[in-house]
Order: structure tokens, then C-alpha cells, then sequence
């Protein structure tokens, strides 16, 4: 089973995917964002755009995803922003078709938290850290309400294990329970977050 964690970027989806890889038996992380990394690396800079306009990002993202869900026999999860509806069925479309169980759990949020996740991340440098994300956050609110882009999950009140649980208990998986405190919760929080911190 693929689990795919969209959300507006600052959402909480590797949060919440690193949380599900914790507490889930034999589960596996595949973060599509790395595919769009290694071609921004390929590419020069005054050359990069979205890395998900790309057709090689989509195939390649594809094609990763389709050899895991075969080969793995664990749940996988891939925490991803993809609200571009075309791209999506490119991608979870096309892996349905195929033949995998997908989950598809989009996590929403008003404005002005999300806007308050992006400062928390900013590593002292507040939203100017986070422009892209700021940028793109209208539009991603706005698309991923959509009929298409189900299961909706609001996050404003719910902390990330109760998310996680949530998740689980949707795509019938068995959790392990959440026995962290909340200091052992926040140092997992910036654990997560310092291991996913993005340069240019």
C-alpha cells in the first residue's frame, strides 16, 4: 500500500510521514522530493524551475514508487505537495492503474497556521527562508480542496501523532500507539526537521 502525504508545503507531511514510518512495522519512507533534488542538481541554476514540470521528475517518480510497491512488502509512504491535477493523475493515477492500493490524504490547514508552521521552520530567518512555500500557498489551499485530492485531514488542532493515527486507522493499518511526552515529541520534531533542511 502507498500512502501519499500531500498537503500545502509547511502542512506537516514529512512530520507527519516520519511519524507513520515510526510507529508502523516494515514501513518505508520514499520522498519524491528527492528525485526533483537530483535534478536541480543536473540542471544549472538560472535554469531551475518547478522540478515538477519536468516529465522526467513525474515518470521518475513513478517509476521509483511502482518498483517499491512491488518489491517491498511494508506500507509506503511519500510525503509530497502535488496539487497540479494533471500531474497527479500522471502519477497517483498511474499507479492506481497499475494496479496498487494507493490512500491519497491531504492535509489542510487555515492560512494563518500554516503561515505559522513556515515561520517556525525558518530557522531564525522567519518567512524569508520560505518564500517558495509562501508563494505557493494559495494555490495549493485552494486546489487541494477539491473533490480529487480526498481524504481531507484538518491539522489545525491536531498534533502530528493524533494525524499519523488518524492516517492509519483510514487505510486499515495496525499503529503502534504513541508513547512519546511531549519533551521526547518535540525533540523528534526537530530531529525530522533538522534532517530535511533544504539549500539551494
Amino acid at each position: 500500500m502507498l500512502l501519499w502525504i500531500n498537503g500545502p508545503f509547511g502542512g506537516g507531511k514529512t512530520q507527519t510521514a516520519y511519524e507513520l514510518h515510526r510507529r508502523l512495522p516494515g514501513s518505508v519512507v520514499c520522498d519524491p522530493e528527492h528525485v526533483g533534488f537530483g535534478l536541480h542538481r543536473m540542471t544549472p541554476r538560472a535554469l531551475r524551475g518547478d522540478f515538477q514540470d519536468l516529465s522526467a521528475w513525474r515518470g521518475g517518480v513513478r517509476e521509483v514508487l511502482d518498483l517499491v510497491l512491488r518489491k517491498h512488502e511494508g506500507p509506503v509512504i511519500a510525503p509530497m505537495t502535488l496539487v497540479h491535477p494533471g500531474y497527479f493523475d500522471e502519477v497517483v493515477g498511474r499507479l492506481r492503474e497499475d494496479g496498487h492500493e494507493v490512500r491519497h490524504f491531504a492535509l489542510l490547514a487555515e492560512r494563518s497556521t500554516v503561515l505559522g508552521r513556515l515561520e517556525e521552520r525558518g530557522w531564525g530567518f522567519g518567512l524569508k527562508w520560505e518564500s517558495f512555500a509562501v508563494a505557493k500557498l494559495d494555490e495549493c489551499l485552494d486546489r487541494l480542496q477539491a473533490p480529487e485530492f480526498a481524504e481531507h485531514i484538518r491539522t489545525d488542532d491536531l498534533p502530528v501523532p493524533d494525524v499519523a493515527s488518524r492516517i492509519a486507522r483510514s487505510a486499515g493499518l495496525p499503529i503502534a500507539p504513541n508513547l512519546d511526552g511531549r519533551l521526547r515529541r518535540r525533540v523528534r520534531r526537530y530531529g525530522v526537521s533538522l534532517r530535511h533542511v533544504r539549500f539551494g
